[in-house]
């Protein structure tokens, strides 16, 4: 598989992806970065480092916003839960396992 043809089957699935993550709104960011070690937040910041990679100017909201398909202030509003004790205790517990995103962690 020739570089351009990679390139743009992993943008479709990085696509794919947030389209179901912006269906899913119950799917709480807490509840994914605990089972996953990454969530909506870890993808806008793997959006933003890709942008400043390339020298594309970008900041944290609009990589957000590009995510979660609205404002990230709109979408915590509309979809977002207050995280339970558990929920806080297994985010400390599972740290470790998180998503390491460079220059945005």
């Amino acid at each position: 598989m020739d570089d351009q043809t990679r390139t743009e089957l992993e943008a479709a699935a990085f696509r794919g992806l947030v389209k179901h993550l912006q269906k899913r709104t119950d799917a709480q960011n807490i509840d994914i970065m605990n089972l996953a070690g990454f969530c909506r937040n870890c993808l806008s910041k793997w959006y933003l480092a890709a942008a400043e990679e390339k020298g594309v100017e970008m900041d944290y909201d609009a990589a957000r916003e590009v995510v979660y398909g609205m404002p990230y202030g709109e979408w915590k509003e509309k979809h977002q839960e207050p995280a339970s004790d558990e929920q806080k205790r297994l985010f400390d517990e599972t740290k470790p396992l998180h998503a390491k995103i460079s220059g945005h962690n």
